[in-house]
């Protein structure tokens, strides 16, 4: 059973930074992607950023030049550095991880619990 589980969320003014963390915890899988999306009150959950096995990063417009995406292989873990935050980034961030069983090649999608950002003007 393959879990993730999200820190790292909370309250911050206009211009702060925040560092979110997912971690999967469990045994005998082999993580691919990994990334992050959010979903504001009244909108459609969107894609954040996502970071490959290799290393491979994307994101959305809004938020190049100012979130980083990042993982520890080691660790199973991936981090989302967001900085210059402004309370359009106000949201429920969830971490995603593509996962495959070990010596099985199908691809899953887990989410995590989520976790709340809020940016005060």
């Amino acid at each position: 059973q393959v879990q993730l589980v999200e820190s790292g969320g909370g309250l911050v003014q206009a211009g702060g930074s925040l560092r979110l963390s997912c971690a999967a915890s469990g045994s005998g899988f082999s993580i691919n992607a990994m990334g992050w999306y959010r979903q504001a009150p009244g909108k459609q959950r969107e894609m954040v950023a996502r970071i490959s096995s290799g290393g491979s990063t994307n994101y959305v417009d809004s938020v190049k030049g100012r979130f980083t995406v990042s993982r520890d292989n080691a660790k199973n873990t991936v981090y989302l550095q967001m900085n210059s935050l402004n309370p359009e980034d106000t949201a429920v961030y969830y971490c995603n991880a593509v996962i495959s069983p070990s010596g099985v090649s199908i691809n899953y999608m887990y989410w995590g619990q989520g976790t709340q950002v809020t940016v005060s003007s």
